[in-house]
């Protein structure tokens, strides 16, 4: 058959696009190893040769000799593979588009190209790639979920390795099980949770170096599972991370064989303080918890945890900003994600806010949890705001990065502290400083207007 050539392209914001000639800016710490991308690399026919593009790493060339152009995309990024789609196609080059927000708003999507992928891309890229190359192109490509058995091994050299976090790439499952309302994953993967075989995971990982990290979405969703799996990691003296439910601290067997197999960082979704916010959002998992207990007991096993908290939902007032720090400060979290909540399309929250009339901006570059594109209950968008951008701050500063390092040096491996979680923590000050949040967090004042 003959050879066709593909780009897939990953778009990304103005403030981390590299020009032509340019270095990629801010930490690689924040630049994942473009898991998704290989994966589509990996489902694609023999015939087909694909050359991965990452703009936070290198310039798009308009110019490029190859027979059909991909553009895989988060929401955030819409407007701008809107942007590189027009372009090529004005061009005459064919465009495809995949991942969540053609997924989600694939009819939006299909007026920028010539194909959408809807859902996952190992069932949809055979079809597609055989009407390419039969001038049979179709419109829509939707793939029910994938068996995760017998996926095919990565070429990882496709990616400039350099550029990226100093860690290999692994997925052992898909999905999650849980139905968190603002959550696109779980919508994405259908509220689905599957598991590659562990002997075809161990055998992926043995070819590996020894930080790795499992870009999985709930780790121990499947505990018997995750048991297999930790069990079988033991005797590879890895050093992983990932993310999964704090219910790992409550599973002392289950925590302890995590440790024995080399965890060494879990970020998890502590999501809210607030009871009443983790019903209305259907964060089941995370009720009645005794968020202090759980940190305590993660550091104890040597753990390092980042803590995810999302601001902005329908119980939060001013106070919760002041409150979230004193517990990020007080448990000694490592690393820090908060972000202002952010109602994606394809999410139940979305369609809440939507039908209230409530979300005032749909200029999908803003669905980057660095804009409030809705209107809150309890504060004014601009509080919410800058409330973020202030524990961020506060959380940030050279005193506290210094006094938690210090800390955890008394329970977590030295090694890891030292190039893991100080890089990261300066990492935050870097990307802070240039998105804007540290400014607006001098904005802020925990007993401001809104505070009554």
């Amino acid at each position: 058959m003959k050879p066709i050539k593909f780009t897939l392209i990953n778009p990304t914001s103005d403030l981390w696009r590299v020009q032509a000639g340019e270095k990629p800016r801010g930490s690689r710490f924040f630049r994942f190893s473009m898991l998704s991308s290989l994966c589509v690399a990996a489902a694609m026919p023999p015939h087909v040769e694909t050359t991965i593009v990452d703009e936070d790493v290198e310039a798009v060339d308009f110019d490029t000799d190859a027979d059909l152009i991909g553009v895989s995309f988060m929401t955030y990024n819409a407007p701008r593979a809107y942007a590189i789609a027009d372009q090529f196609r004005a061009r005459g080059k064919p465009v495809i588009f995949g991942g969540y927000h053609p997924t989600f708003l694939p009819e939006e999507a299909i007026r920028h190209a010539d194909a959408v992928c809807i859902g996952e891309a190992e069932n949809n890229l055979p079809r597609l790639m055989t009407d390419f190359a039969a001038g049979t192109l179709k419109l829509f490509y939707r793939s029910d979920l994938v068996d995760l058995a017998a996926l095919p091994r990565l070429n990882r050299s496709l990616i400039q390795k350099q550029h990226y976090a100093p860690a290999d790439f692994v997925q052992a499952t898909r999905g999650c099980n849980y139905q968190c309302r603002f959550c696109s994953v779980t919508a994405f993967h259908l509220h689905h949770f599957r598991t590659r075989p562990v002997e075809e995971v161990i055998d992926e990982v043995k070819s590996l170096g020894r930080n790795i990290v499992f870009m999985d979405d709930n780790l121990i969703c499947d505990r018997e599972y995750a048991r297999e799996l930790f069990a079988a990691l033991v005797p590879l003296r890895k050093r992983w991370f990932s993310q999964c439910g704090m219910g790992i601290a409550e599973d002392p067997k289950l925590l302890k064989l995590a440790a024995d197999s080399g965890c060494k960082g879990l970020f998890v979704g502590f999501e809210t303080l607030a009871q009443e916010e983790l019903r209305s959002w259907r964060k089941k998992p995370n009720l009645g918890r005794d968020y202090l207990a759980i940190m305590d007991k993660l550091h104890a096993a040597g753990i390092a945890v980042c803590a995810a908290f999302v601001f902005g939902g329908d119980e939060d007032a001013p106070d919760v900003f002041p409150r979230t720090l004193d517990f990020l400060l007080e448990s000694n979290a490592e690393t820090l994600q908060a972000t202002r909540l952010t109602p994606f399309p394809g999410t139940p929250l979305f369609d809440d806010l939507d039908r209230q009339g409530r979300i005032i901006d749909k200029d999908w570059s803003h669905y980057d949890f660095n804009h409030v594109v809705y209107e809150p209950l309890h504060m004014s968008r601009e509080t919410l705001d800058q409330g973020v951008a202030w524990v961020l701050r506060e959380f940030h500063t050279r005193r506290r990065i210094g006094r938690r390092v210090r800390r955890c040096l008394g329970y977590m491996d030295p090694a890891v502290v030292l190039a893991g979680v100080l890089p990261l923590n300066v990492g935050w000050r870097h990307k802070l400083t240039a998105d804007g949040n540290f400014g607006r967090g001098t904005v802020f004042s925990p007993a401001g207007p809104d505070a009554a």
